[in-house]
């Protein structure tokens, strides 16, 4: 289900918004299109719980950022792109693959260094692209994907496709310099690029509270560019907010910012016991904001969906992962002489 993309109204906006909007207007999704949410915000959840347990078996080497917690933002954007929009984030990059419609078998492999992996086992976690899928990357230099989603801005710009890129920052990449740098430039070239802040609350171990002064969307206020605040815990509230946010875009008005409050339940890395917050906080978060619980409630409670309906769902999920990690451990490792391919490419 993750392989589809819905169509975004091409009808121009009116007024210009204001910086903050409140997106409460749009329309509830289908009973269909709330399936398919859940399945989608599911399989990056069940991905990601396998991810850590092979990590902890020893079968994933190097860094391992985990979504968890964090799933309804990139699968509430992802549902109202268009085929031709393109996508690039950070190295907490997982969920933004598989929401992309990258083949779950492919991604695993490549966290477990293995020839079927999309970047042949060479690029791990944070190295791994498709062109098809219009996903070019996880990134862990901080700051560089919202750089390099400008750049897939203006390509979109120059051939006149009508895409949008996409670009996902964290709340660390937005005090960067290169992030001022890129708002100016899009919006004196109008360039079609969506920034997405997923603002999880802390930037590796400090909290955005004790980091960032002000609110970090409304960073785009002095370059004229619209932004707002959104629960990022209610794929509700983010689908609505992107699909205003990606028409705003797509009709050649130039860049939005949209910061996702979320959480993370994991540590920054695998490495990451995170000490720096309460239990009774994440508990807190699990227990009333989870935004699979969330959205699991509602469509019992309001469409009449029985348990054991999502329950297949769930099992579908699992059933996927494992082939995912089955696949990835039975594909081979590449041969030593591998090392000195891929590291040139010579043009005449």
């Amino acid at each position: 289900m993750a392989t589809s993309k819905k169509k975004s109204s091409k009808k121009k906006m009116g007024k210009k918004p204001s910086l903050k909007t409140i997106s409460n207007s749009a329309p509830e999704p289908t009973l269909e299109e709330m399936r398919e949410m859940y399945h989608d915000m599911l399989l990056i959840r069940r991905f990601e719980e396998k991810a850590g347990q092979l990590y902890g078996m020893g079968l994933i080497g190097g860094f391992c950022h985990l979504y968890i917690g964090q799933e309804a933002v990139v699968t509430g954007i992802q549902s109202v792109q268009e085929d031709q929009d393109t996508v690039v984030t950070t190295y907490r990059d997982h969920g933004h693959m598989l929401a992309q419609g990258m083949d779950p078998k492919g991604v695993m492999a490549e966290l477990t260094g293995r020839e079927g992996g999309y970047s042949r086992g060479k690029g791990g976690s944070m190295h791994m692209f498709s062109q098809e899928k219009g996903f070019f990357g996880g990134h862990g230099i901080v700051g560089a994907s919202t750089a390099i989603g400008t750049g897939l801005g203006f390509a979109h710009q120059y051939k006149g496709d009508g895409g949008v890129a996409v670009a996902y920052m964290g709340d660390g990449s937005a005090n960067q310099g290169q992030v001022a740098e890129c708002y100016n430039m899009a919006a004196l070239w109008k360039l079609p690029v969506l920034y997405v802040i997923e603002n999880n609350m802390y930037g590796m171990g400090t909290s955005v509270q004790r980091s960032s002064a002000g609110q970090l969307y409304a960073r785009g206020q002095g370059y004229g560019i619209p932004g707002e605040q959104v629960d990022g815990m209610d794929i509700f509230a983010v689908q609505a907010a992107a699909r205003q946010a990606l028409d705003y875009v797509r009709t050649g008005n130039g860049p939005y910012i949209l910061e996702m409050m979320t959480y993370r339940y994991r540590g920054h890395s695998m490495s990451d016991p995170a000490k720096y917050r309460s239990k009774e906080e994440v508990t807190d978060m699990k227990d009333n904001r989870d935004p699979i619980v969330k959205l699991k409630e509602h469509m019992m409670s309001n469409h009449d969906v029985g348990e054991d309906d999502l329950k297949a769902i769930d099992k579908e999920v699992k059933a996927r992962v494992k082939e995912a990690a089955d696949f990835a451990q039975e594909s081979p490792e590449l041969p030593p002489e591998e090392l000195w391919t891929d590291v040139l490419v010579e043009v005449e």
